[in-house]
């Protein structure tokens, strides 16, 4: 492949070696660059196991990163015109993500097969030797009895599921132990419902519904068609080496202080909830709460979490976001140009992407490829920061038949195309991509439409909090706009918006105050007013929900004006002060509007005596205890009638002197 020296030196900076055999005959070259104390990016993927050894064994494992520039860029029909974006990706390398937690799971090897006829009896055959087994038939029918009974053959329909590799538990109806007399075909003895299966994995071959939602996800649950051979094959293989102890990485981080999800009991954010595939997220009290055994890492929490509660871990947003900066900056200052960067994953993408780089005609030079783990856990932080960089265009790269719905990402794709064509972006200028064709892949980015790039390219440098990030993104991308707006009408469901308030309405009460998870709500603790500051809303309904008065009305939007205001006074009034010792303790409108309300209209404060017991209501609550106490003001003082007793429903009893009974 072609390698314009002058351009990656441009690019890059630093020291630029160009080798044609560095894993070879000029090892000795990487060696020396290592020994030298210098970070080193090696623009090759394919012996990264052999320079990895070799930066172990000098100590230096932490100072080597490697990109992959032949598939993604040399392999190409335009490899020659490819050394901006070699350079772009060169650059992107050396952004290191930080280490991602894990957690871990154990499995004994007890293993539950259900099925439905011999394949699953076979299939505990053949695992037997590895696995602790027991086969479960749902409805069998003409099934012949095995001539030992090597395993426990049962019947019983599963009827519930839940859990993870290493602690799956099932309930069961139908359940029935086998009769040993069986002759022709497997019998049964007397059957209940309700019986419940614990074990460590399950290997499905009902052919049935799925026991989980997401079930290619579910870590421990393989599922094969009975009628598919092979499938078979390939589950069996797969659950015979899940014994042990086993590494997941926790893909989200749930900080639940940030979380919107409720308050009071009053339901406010579930964007989360609605889009988990796998069922991972529950409700918590005023949060929510991820269980990292059964997440699978699609991403789709994060990417639409409004405040950052849920945050993506492989990477993080704001390492996705570096990594976008040092791509794009690098590419223009290299005289790339019309940049069209691609999100893929590892899975799927990088494989389609290397077809067509070995069998096809590569990609385009000005398609820039950012692998990630899942191509929906791309938020619009990401987005929004990639075009205010100077890219033209993005595309999301998903299967021709996606694992899990792509409606979340859709969702993703939507709100950046509504911010970007407002701000004269272009329209639509982010697509989403679905399919399974290398070459049908270089027709569809070949024929992209691309966005209008903005001339005063960001240099911003990104915050780590996922709400600073989206927040400082989106401010970053309308500074950078070729057309600005100050307002952006928005979806309902977008993580920006403000409020509409019917002032007239409001009594000041501050419930909204309470209720508002980010402090988009405040008041004053020396005036009586109500203070909004839009850019810290995430549109969760909490406030709406609150307001006894339903005085609050949400309204998705970006005003950028005020964003750039901040906190903004909604409504203040005069306060009341205690007419005894003059502290305030309530708002003029209110005390007024209840001492009309009551005056003349409620016994207490009826006639004379009733509107000279008002200026209670007009002193604060320390005065007000004193007055009471004092004065002996009783609010039961009239005539009370006398107590009812027997005798006034069943009559005098004989005797009845009309005190005693």
């Amino acid at each position: 492949m072609p390698l314009d020296a002058a351009v990656l030196r441009a690019g890059c900076g630093g020291e630029l070696h160009l080798a044609d055999q560095l894993c070879r005959r000029e090892l000795d070259r990487l060696k020396a660059a290592l020994a030298g104390g210098a970070a080193v990016t090696v623009g090759c993927t394919q012996e990264a196991p052999l320079f990895t050894e070799v930066a172990e064994e000098l100590g230096r494992s932490d100072g080597i990163v490697f990109a992959n520039i032949r598939e993604t860029a040399g392999w190409s029909r335009d490899g020659a015109a490819a050394g901006p974006k070699m350079a772009a990706l060169l650059a992107s390398a050396a952004e290191l993500p930080p280490a991602v937690a894990s957690v871990a799971m154990q499995s004994a090897g007890v293993a539950l097969i259900y099925g439905r006829d011999e394949v699953a009896i076979e299939a505990g055959r053949r695992l037997a030797e590895h696995l602790d087994v027991t086969v479960l038939l749902t409805r069998p029918d003409g099934v012949a009895p095995p001539r030992a009974t090597e395993f426990p053959v049962l019947r019983g329909t599963v009827t519930s599921a839940k859990g993870h590799l290493g602690a799956f538990e099932m309930r069961i109806d139908d359940y029935a132990l086998p009769l040993p007399s069986s002759r022709q075909s497997l019998a049964f003895g007397p059957s209940r419902d309700g019986a419940t299966s614990t074990c460590d994995l399950v290997i499905d071959l009902s052919g049935g519904v799925p026991l989980f939602p997401a079930h290619e996800l579910r870590s421990g649950y393989l599922r094969a068609d009975p009628r598919d051979p092979a499938a078979v094959a390939r589950a069996l293989f797969a659950a015979s080496h899940l014994v042990g102890e086993f590494d997941k990485p926790r893909f989200v981080q749930m900080r639940e202080n940030l979380c919107a999800h409720s308050r009071s009991r009053i339901t406010g954010c579930t964007r989360c909830l609605d889009v988990c595939p796998t069922g991972a997220i529950t409700p918590a009290g005023n949060h929510v709460a991820i269980d990292p055994y059964i997440c699978a890492g699609c991403g789709s929490c994060a990417a639409v979490c409004p405040t950052g509660a849920a945050a993506y871990g492989l990477p993080p947003a704001d390492a996705v976001v570096r990594r976008l900066r040092a791509l794009v900056r690098t590419y223009r200052e290299a005289g790339g140009r019309d940049a069209l960067v691609l999100f893929h994953d590892s899975d799927h993408g990088a494989p389609l992407i290397e077809a067509m780089a070995r069998f096809g005609e590569g990609l385009p030079a000005h398609v820039l490829p950012v692998l990630v783990n899942e191509t929906s856990q791309i938020g619009p932080e990401a987005l929004a920061s990639l075009f205010a960089y100077g890219a033209s265009g993005a595309a999301l790269l998903l299967r021709g038949r996606p694992q899990h719905d792509p409606a979340p990402i859709r969702r993703v794709v939507d709100l950046a195309n509504t911010a970007l064509g407002a701000l004269g972006y272009g329209a639509d200028p982010v697509r989403v991509v679905e399919t399974d064709d290398p070459d049908g892949l270089r027709a569809l980015l070949e024929s992209f439409p691309l966005g209008r790039p903005t001339d005063r390219p960001a240099s911003f440098r990104v915050a780590s909090e996922k709400r600073g990030l989206l927040e400082l993104s989106f401010r970053e991308l309308h500074l950078a706009a070729p057309n600005p707006v100050e307002l952006v009408p928005l979806a309902a469901g977008a993580p920006f918006g403000g409020l509409l308030f019917d002032t007239e309405s409001c009594t000041l009460c501050h419930a909204c105050v309470g209720a508002c998870p980010t402090n988009a709500l405040s008041d004053d603790p020396d005036r009586p007013l109500l203070a909004f500051n839009e850019s810290l809303c995430v549109q969760c309904g909490l406030c709406a929900r609150t307001c006894p008065e339903d005085v609050i009305t949400l309204q998705p939007q970006i005003d950028f004006a005020a964003w750039r205001d901040g906190r903004r006074i909604v409504k203040e009034e005069e306060p009341f002060c205690c007419i005894t010792c003059a502290k305030p303790f309530g708002t003029r409108s209110a005390i007024e509007g209840v001492i009309a309300k009551l005056r003349d209209r409620h016994w207490m404060f009826s006639g004379p005596a009733g509107h000279d017991r008002t200026r209670v209501l007009q002193m604060c609550e320390d005065c007000r205890v004193e007055v009471v106490v004092a004065e002996n003001l009783d609010p039961h003082a009239r005539e009370r009638p006398a107590p009812r007793t027997g005798a006034d429903y069943f009559g005098k009893p004989p005797g009845w002197d009309g005190d005693t009974a």
